[in-house]
């Protein structure tokens, strides 16, 4: 099921590789959600900063009123379900086994 994404927004910045993992591993799990590239969005970056001790640190992760600083796909995941457990997504069953998408048709 899919998560509103007026409830879950990612704050990133363009080239960030903890960013991509988080978008490719909340979008594998149904999570949608909205975006703020820090770098075109200034107010997007003030706020980062003030979650994160001054620092950019992206991905940083607003759900509701939790913030959370460079989260896993499953710490967020967690989040949306502590917060609304009819709607959270169910872990896909593919615990502990890598599927590349560039590697189609590899275990």
């Amino acid at each position: 099921m899919t998560i509103d994404s007026s409830m879950v927004t990612m704050y990133w910045r363009p080239g960030c590789p903890y960013c991509m993992r988080l978008r490719w591993g909340l979008r594998r799990q149904g999570v949608d959600f909205g975006e703020v590239n820090i770098w075109e969005v200034p107010e997007g970056a003030a706020l980062v900063r003030s979650l994160a001790g001054g620092n950019e640190t992206v991905p940083t992760v607003l759900i509701g009123d939790v913030s959370m600083v460079n989260p896993s796909a499953r710490q967020v995941i967690a989040e949306i379900r502590a917060q609304n457990p009819e709607s959270a997504p169910r872990a896909s069953g593919t615990r502990g086994r890598r599927h590349l998408p560039w590697r189609k048709g590899t275990a």
